[in-house]
């Protein structure tokens, strides 16, 4: 009996479970879900209200919604992060950055004036900078592309400008495509679940296959967790956004969202993964940028009978309501990340 108890603990006991990082997954995502509902529900009341934009479709239905719930469900994240999570110093860094770039647009959330999009930009741009140079300080600046056979290696000073772009990019599209209830939060879960599975199940175990390269991360299951606590805190905010919203994630949730994307894109090793696990977003978001920047800059005008972000011109042109928008954007999404998937996965 004495022998059965002892096996027993041995391979069942408390204690072991803790030592599995697909336990430790689960747990970060149903304590991060459980506590950012409790925490919106509690708190969305004292959030500041919100103001509409002139320039976006629809945005008098938003007007007067609490928003900046982000400031909620991304300080749950970093609390769940750093109790369940093994934290590397550039995990817990990284960690420290997704908050200060929430605090950034909190503080704009709770301006009487907007700020101006120079002034986030530099301080989108300041962020960025900062998460790729601790980045490529702990890390290989190495790369892997699919369907080639070898790693490689970007000169260290590419590396932290193409880094930075990505992430400002990642950021001022997502931000972009905060517009539908519920948009903006399912197209990033969608992305943060395939990345999660990119950095716990792929490259943290398969380092050479037939028909690719992937780049083995050893700690890669740490950030999977990390990952998906973030996934547990925007379900809980999905859970009062879904139409017709509660509440809003305002530039808190969604500039944070964005910054901690383009970091696990670059943590994955392959800055070309965005372009498919984020496809809907960059298009929907990221293409107004480039048809502002050449406007703005060169004096060229593109684009100009498509209005941007794209759900505004299917909303105002195609007549299409917010729900058809997201499940058909949605759809489109899912339709490539498994597309990607399919041939990512083709492994023996």
């Amino acid at each position: 009996m004495l022998q059965f108890l002892a096996n027993f603990k041995k391979y069942f006991g408390p204690f072991r479970l803790f030592e599995s990082h697909a336990f430790m997954i689960l747990l970060s995502l149903y304590l991060s879900f459980f506590l950012s509902f409790i925490g919106i529900k509690k708190f969305s009341k004292y959030l500041p209200k919100d103001r509409g934009r002139s320039y976006a479709e629809q945005s008098a239905n938003a007007v007067g919604k609490p928003t900046g719930a982000g400031i909620i469900f991304i300080i749950v994240f970093v609390i769940v992060s750093f109790l369940v999570a093994p934290m590397t110093l550039e995990l817990a860094l990284i960690v420290i950055l997704v908050l200060l770039t929430m605090l950034s647009g909190y503080l704009d959330d709770i301006s009487k004036k907007p700020w101006n999009e120079y002034k986030k930009g530099i301080i989108d741009l300041i962020l960025s900078l900062l998460a790729v140079l601790i980045l490529s300080h702990f890390s290989e600046t190495t790369i892997w592309i699919p369907f080639t056979k070898d790693l490689i290696y970007i000169p260290k000073i590419w590396y932290i400008i193409g880094g930075t772009l990505l992430i400002w990019i990642s950021i001022n599209s997502t931000n972009c495509s905060d517009g539908v209830d519920g948009l903006s939060g399912a197209l990033v879960t969608i992305c943060l679940v395939t990345l999660g599975l990119f950095l716990y199940l792929i490259l943290g175990h398969i380092k050479i296959s037939s028909y690719l390269l992937l780049k083995h991360i050893p700690e890669g299951a740490k950030w999977a967790i990390v990952d998906f606590a973030m996934v547990g805190s925007l379900l809980a905010y999905l859970w009062f956004n879904a139409y017709p919203s509660q509440v809003l994630m305002g530039d808190a949730g969604s500039r944070a969202l964005g910054f901690f994307m383009g970091v696990l894109v670059l943590k994955t090793g392959n800055p070309f993964l965005y372009l498919m696990v984020s496809t809907v977003l960059l298009v929907n978001g990221g293409t107004g940028l480039v048809k502002v920047a050449f406007l703005r800059f060169l004096k060229i005008k593109i684009f100009h009978n498509t209005k941007f972000p794209l759900h505004d011109h299917v909303r105002s042109a195609k007549n299409w309501s917010n729900t058809q928008v997201l499940v058909k954007f949605v759809i489109i999404q899912m339709l490539i990340t498994l597309g990607f998937l399919g041939l990512i996965l083709k492994i023996r």
